[in-house]
């Protein structure tokens, strides 16, 4: 009987990196990223560095549900005498399902809904499972990442056309293209200070 709160905890614990990936802003921001990346037609920053700054920009978007998760759930968690981690996970749900309801499409959360054939009542938010919740929260962010992947692409898909159509016009077939553009997207990409530019946008989606 006394394995019964360890195995809670531990099962909690699990999945903490399920949470924290797929309820949260990581999924939009990682993918926006590697877009860029590949958009640049480099191999840096390198995935450790993504990664870093996914997790980074997802403390500073997530830092208000956190604080309220915490204030709510954790702090009254670790005071209590006897641990409960239903009570916990209870008391931290309503912050993410709070955010991401906020930030999912109509569309989306409707396309489980129906497919569950499960009705909702009025605006009760309880009434959504989570189970339609998350899946609706995902398909959502990955919507906008690649709307903003494509964004992403255009001017660097401008600079390739525009320097192929230069090389072909001077009969430089044998001359690799992305060898002449990639200095060029990487002025351009400085000279509009495209990391600002690139955070203000994915901070401000959130906003």
């Amino acid at each position: 009987m006394h394995d019964v709160p360890f195995l809670s905890s531990a099962i909690f614990l699990a999945l903490v990196p399920f949470v924290f990936v797929l309820m949260t802003s990581f999924t939009r921001i990682s993918i926006v990223l590697t877009f860029l990346r590949q958009a640049l037609s480099t191999s840096v920053p390198s995935s450790q560095i993504i990664i870093g700054l996914s997790l980074i920009l997802t403390g500073y978007i997530m830092h208000p549900v956190l604080t309220e998760i915490y204030d709510n759930a954790i702090v009254p968690y670790t005071k209590a005498e006897e641990k409960k981690p239903e009570e916990l996970l209870a008391k931290a749900w309503p912050p993410l399902r709070n955010f991401m309801l906020y930030h999912t499409r109509e569309k989306d959360l409707e396309l489980f809904l129906d497919m569950g054939n499960i009705e909702v009542k009025g605006d009760n938010l309880d009434s959504v499972p989570w189970f339609c919740i998350i899946p609706g929260f995902v398909l959502s962010e990955l919507r906008t990442a690649f709307m903003l992947g494509f964004l992403l692409f255009l001017p660097f898909l401008i600079i390739d056309m525009v320097v192929t159509s230069l090389l072909m016009s001077m009969g430089m077939v044998l001359l690799p293209p992305v060898m002449i553009s990639f200095p060029f997207k990487i002025l351009l990409f400085v000279v509009v200070d495209g990391w600002r530019l690139v955070v203000q946008q994915i901070v401000g989606g959130y906003q």
